[in-house]
């Protein structure tokens, strides 16, 4: 079998132009490339022979990586989604991959309000912060889907727009985004779903087992999917009843537990509903795209596009209106949930 150089996979796979397009500063790129892409979300994701992790391993990515896909396919894989994606030498397994676009956006003039939501459209972004006596220096990597907090537009270190961003983790804490990176995000999307239906008629139920949630109102399913819940005995989602307590659009996390695989700052983690004190929470995921096997820290981890419909229909209601500006938050007794094996 040919072994196939760094520079054979960059030439030849048409990733020359995706890591080039991702610069600390704007990315120039002229023409849109809407050719099916992955990010690569861990360190590190081989390329496979065949659709096997018993093939013979042709390459290996490191996080942040960009993809080419051509084509998905199907195969068993013990403890690993079984899509595969067909990449240039072989075969990646899609469970530690993202799919992303790249989608500039026009840049706003004004912000419609002091504070505006906004999604990442690019597959990564790196936010900056100035000082005098530093300059500009990096200090975020932001990811695609992940949601930011605008809270004002300047001059980036480029000289063109950029959107000052405040942290929710530090409130004090401000950064700067390049503004075509993000999409600033209408009241509109976070309109309540099913609000006319009354508190004790929605649950939400978790099965730990089948790795599913299911959405009810009355005995009606309004959703199911599949989740990734916590990890091993130590890192498990918690069985029982609880309520929704708390929703943030986007919260800053990171994976600092010694048991883990992997320690990334997490920023801008969306739509989380907490339904623990100690944290616990349903929320969009931007890190793996594992869900039916268990991946968390205890949470329970869902498709971004789930995690907002959930956002939307679980009380205590979350529109723009009723988060708090100050603490970018919601907070209320909330629908029930019933976790459970």
């Amino acid at each position: 079998m040919k072994n196939y150089s760094r520079r054979d996979f960059l030439k030849i796979g048409g990733l020359a132009l995706a890591s080039l397009a991702f610069t600390p500063f704007l990315p120039e790129l002229t023409e849109f490339d809407d050719a099916e892409l992955v990010r690569v979300a861990k360190d590190p994701v081989s390329v496979y022979s065949q659709p096997s992790d018993k093939s013979t391993i042709v390459h290996t990515w490191v996080r942040d990586n960009l993809i080419h896909v051509y084509e998905s396919v199907q195969a068993p894989t013990s403890g690993n989604t079984t899509l595969w994606y067909r990449v240039f030498g072989g075969y990646m397994n899609a469970g530690r991959l993202q799919q992303v676009k790249i989608q500039y956006n026009v840049p706003l003039s004004v912000l419609p309000s002091p504070k505006v939501l906004s999604e990442v459209t690019v597959p990564y972004s790196d936010a900056f912060r100035y000082n005098q006596w530093d300059g500009w220096t990096q200090y975020y990597r932001l990811y695609y889907s992940s949601i930011q907090w605008i809270t004002g537009i300047d001059s980036g270190p480029d000289g063109k727009a950029w959107y000052v961003v405040q942290d929710e983790a530090d409130k004090n804490l401000h950064y700067y985004v390049p503004a075509q990176h993000l999409r600033p995000i209408s009241p509109a999307e976070l309109s309540p779903i099913s609000a006319d239906v009354p508190l004790g008629q929605k649950r939400i139920d978790v099965n730990l087992t089948t790795q599913t949630l299911t959405c009810f109102e009355g005995d009606k399913q309004v959703l199911t999917t599949k989740v990734s819940t916590g990890q091993g005995v130590l890192l498990a989602t918690p069985a029982g009843d609880f309520n929704i307590m708390v929703k943030l659009p986007s919260r800053n996390m990171s994976t600092t537990s010694p048991l883990a695989d992997d320690v990334i700052p997490l920023v801008g983690v969306p739509w989380c509903s907490f339904f623990t004190p100690k944290g616990h929470a349903f929320h969009g995921t931007y890190w793996h795209n594992n869900f039916g096997f268990t991946m968390s820290h205890g949470c329970v981890n869902m498709r971004n596009e789930d995690a907002l419909w959930l956002f939307r229909w679980n009380q205590p209601t979350a529109g723009f209106d009723n988060i708090s500006k100050t603490t970018l938050d919601v907070k209320g007794y909330g629908t029930a949930a019933h976790v459970h094996y």
